[in-house]
């Protein structure tokens, strides 16, 4: 049976630590979160920032617009948001609806206030590795690596999805870490090929169990970091009971990835917010 990648235990120690920096640092910080429409899945991401926000003393503010909005008027508050300076760091929780091109409102948010990384600036900046921070799941799925002690050198990494917040920005970092990666969308042929070689297997699509017991060998490390509700249920693409079987490692649902990944937003909030 694998052993579970605690990521809420080691997301907590983050936020510890972060706290005492915080206080030490006589920091006054507030993360302002912009919402388009409801989605149930963000709703259970915001309120997790939240709670975070509460634990470590940083100021939290959401600002929710109706998606009847239009993009004009959605872009005139943004701005609004990203110039008022009690904002430390702004985000735009996504998805957003149908009709908004997520980039328009993305280049919004300067790099100084950018923790998520998802502007084509700060991005730009991340591809060349001059940025201050990293994209926080990516910054997330690495510290569970680090905290395990699971090297990725020499390693088969397969990622199963090429999507902005994670299986892109994680696939270019490990490229950067010399680590050898193979990416998968809904185009590859013979999915199975890949991932039964995978000796880490990073799962970021969104579609429930897509990962099943017979896709992947004994002995692989899985990360399982999509979200989907299923049933009122938050799950992953990982169909749990069997790959565990089979897995050394195992991320679960809810417990892995997301906590990792609110965690470092707030580690990169303070970073950006630190002078020098």
């Amino acid at each position: 049976m694998a052993k579970l990648l605690d990521g809420r235990k080691l997301s907590e120690k983050i936020l510890q630590k972060l706290k005492k920096e915080i206080k030490s640092r006589h920091l006054k910080l507030r993360l302002a979160v912009i919402q388009v429409g409801d989605n149930l899945v963000s709703q259970i991401f915001i309120n997790q920032k939240k709670k975070a926000c509460q634990m470590v003393g940083i100021d939290f503010k959401l600002f929710k617009f109706p998606a009847s909005i239009s993009i004009s008027e959605l872009k005139r508050e943004i701005k609004k948001v990203v110039e008022n300076p009690d904002n430390s760091g702004v985000i735009i929780q996504l998805p957003l609806p149908k009709k908004f091109p997520p980039e328009e409102f993305l280049n919004l948010i300067p790099e100084g206030k950018d923790i998520d990384v998802l502007s084509e600036k700060s991005l730009g900046k991340f591809y060349q590795g001059t940025l201050r921070i990293l994209p926080p799941t990516v910054q997330g799925i690495l510290y569970l690596f680090k905290n395990y002690k699971i090297s990725l050198l020499e390693k088969n990494v397969v990622i199963v999805g090429a999507g902005r917040l994670v299986g892109f920005p994680l696939a270019i970092q490990l490229l950067k870490e010399k680590i050898t990666v193979s990416v998968l969308n809904e185009f590859t042929r013979n999915t199975p090929f890949f991932t039964k070689k995978a000796d880490i297997l990073v799962s970021a699509v969104g579609w429930p169990n897509l990962i099943k017991g017979n896709l992947v060998k004994k002995g692989v490390i899985v990360i399982d970091a999509g979200t989907i509700m299923k049933k009122g249920k938050l799950v992953g693409d990982v169909d749990f009971k069997s790959v565990s079987k089979k897995a050394s490692y195992i991320t679960p649902v809810p417990g892995g990835v997301g906590p990792m990944t609110t965690a470092c937003l707030l580690k990169n909030l303070v970073k950006l917010n630190i002078q020098g």
